[in-house]
């Protein structure tokens, strides 16, 4: 291993375990280790954490490193925090960014295949750009709706993981979903998704979000190791596809300027598509405008 592959190594474990104090009360809020527990209504699932500042956007990512590198840099760190928010978590977009970030998830796989064409015809007929983050067994039963939206510069294309798996170094669960068991399997779950991107795209993905959005501050910090931004939310749009379109309107449509909304594109039995079509109209009549992740965040 070279001098500089070293160096870098021993700061990113250095970073993951600087993580694991307590916080800079002059710049962030203190973060509680949480354990989730099933929302009582599907209003609760993936709630926002209250809006704060936007983190600063990362430096130039570092050098792809391999599996053994990341379990020698993090195999050994404790997590602190569990939940939406982590270190360097993006929730909304930089300050004074006056646009809607509208993301996209398509989970694949248990969490559904489907494609809310409706949706997406809505966004194109409206040119209202998106981010849409794929996990790759969506990408793989809809190859062909995949190179169709991949080809179109109003959306970007972002990762949603190999398996849809919480992000955990411990094995910890979300929404009964057990999470992924160390650094080697946070590795596995955004690295897999981030080859088949790659080679799919012709570039990686610069955005990466988590099956049920949940991740510890370990985990979060292997996806900034790996060149990716972890991003959040702070307006939970359809909660996982389960309001109805009178919700998802009232919801998104709120949403004030700066925000990174969560909905669906892969359940087009639900509301989002009603709820959205609703909502965007009502957000650009305000004078509010719309942009992809890419054009915000630096």
């Amino acid at each position: 291993m070279g001098t500089s592959r070293r160096m870098m190594l021993a700061a990113l474990a250095g970073g993951a375990l600087a993580g694991c104090g307590a916080p800079d009360r002059a710049t962030r809020t203190p973060r509680q280790s949480t354990t989730p527990t099933t929302p009582a209504t599907p209003a609760a699932r993936k709630q926002a954490p209250p809006p704060s500042a936007a983190p600063s956007a990362p430096s130039s990512p570092p050098s792809a490193v391999t599996r053994a590198e990341i379990i020698t840099a993090y195999g050994h760190a404790v997590p602190r925090t569990w939940g939406f928010d982590a270190p360097d978590v993006l929730h909304r977009l930089p300050a004074g960014h006056r646009g809607i970030a509208l993301t996209f998830d398509a989970c694949g796989g248990r969490g559904g295949s489907g494609y809310d064409r409706a949706l997406i015809d809505f966004l194109r007929k409206r040119e209202i750009p998106a981010t849409l983050f794929l996990n790759s067994r969506w990408i793989d039963a809809n190859p062909t709706v995949f190179r169709n939206l991949a080809g179109e510069p109003l959306f970007e294309i972002a990762n949603h993981g190999t398996r849809h798996l919480p992000l955990s170094v411990t094995g910890r669960s979300a929404y009964g979903i057990p999470g992924t068991r160390s650094a080697a399997e946070v590795y596995d779950e955004i690295a897999g998704n981030r080859a088949k991107l790659t080679r799919l795209l012709g570039t990686p993905p610069r955005f990466f979000r988590s099956g049920t959005a949940y991740c510890d501050d370990v985990a979060a910090r292997i996806v900034t190791a790996l060149g990716e931004r972890f991003t959040g939310f702070s307006v939970n749009g359809d909660a996982g596809a389960t309001f109805s379109p009178e919700q998802v309107r009232t919801t998104v449509g709120s949403a004030p300027a700066g925000s990174v909304v969560i909905c669906h594109m892969n359940h087009p039995e639900g509301g989002t598509a009603q709820g959205v079509t609703a909502a965007v109209p009502r957000l650009l009549a305000a004078g509010h405008t719309f942009t992809r992740l890419s054009d915000a965040v630096h």
